[in-house]
């Protein structure tokens, strides 16, 4: 799997930030860390989301494959930013080729595997090629799969992280997102302790948000809805 670096702009309080916010609106004393804290859990577990998109998250994320980061981006509440590595002046060919993503059932499986590695090879030789033959990168680069790993700098905040958290951690969801999103809450729980507080209780699939499942295939984790 890859990695995610959360950004030094990112702020290590975000529930005293929360509670700061909230607390200029309300006529609340925003000098004092520990009521700006608890104001700001009241918020949260109040169900007052708007304050949940004052703390902004800044990443990176680098490893992953095109293909999950083209399910990442469906994700754009509290309208957030992002750059994606360009296939129109990167050259990814090279010694080294492109890198990319297999998947855990391929590489288990020996022939699968050779298989896969061997188109991966045919398609960074042909784009090679390409190159060579005066071609553009921008035309060459259509060649690359969604299998090839990317590098993104992305700028989200904390309601659509939950939010995204409710879905993506779901068995039900597709194995490399389920993977990217374990991996971001573990790098902001590693970032600060108010982070890793959010994170602990409030990044959870939706089954232990609600209770019950709704997916028509059940993990059988928690009961169906009725």
């Amino acid at each position: 799997m890859g990695k995610i670096i959360i950004q030094e702009m990112t702020a290590k309080n975000p529930i005293q930030l929360m509670g700061m916010e909230a607390g200029v609106c309300w006529g609340g004393d925003t000098s004092d860390a520990t009521k700006n804290y608890k104001r700001g859990l009241s918020c949260i577990n109040s169900g007052h989301g708007r304050v949940l998109e004052y703390p902004q998250v800044y990443m990176i994320i680098d490893g992953y494959s095109a293909k999950v980061i083209r399910e990442f981006y469906t994700h754009i509440g509290g309208s957030p930013t992002r750059l994606q590595a360009s296939t129109r002046y990167i050259d990814y060919t090279g010694a080294s080729d492109f890198e990319y993503v297999m998947p855990p059932k391929i590489a288990a499986n020996e022939e699968a595997k050779k298989i896969y590695m061997e188109a991966m090879k045919n398609i960074n030789d042909s784009v090679a090629k390409l190159n060579s033959l005066d071609i553009a990168k921008e035309d060459s680069s259509m060649l690359l799969p969604l299998g090839m790993t990317t590098k993104v700098v992305f700028r989200t905040n904390l309601r659509m992280l939950i939010d995204m958290s409710h879905q993506r951690l779901c068995t039900r969801a597709f194995w490399e997102y389920r993977g990217l999103m374990n991996d971001i809450k573990k790098a902001l729980a590693d970032y600060s302790e108010e982070w890793k507080e959010v994170t602990d209780n409030y990044f959870k699939a939706k089954c232990e948000v609600s209770g019950y499942c709704e997916e028509a295939k059940s993990c059988g984790r928690f009961p169906k809805k009725q």
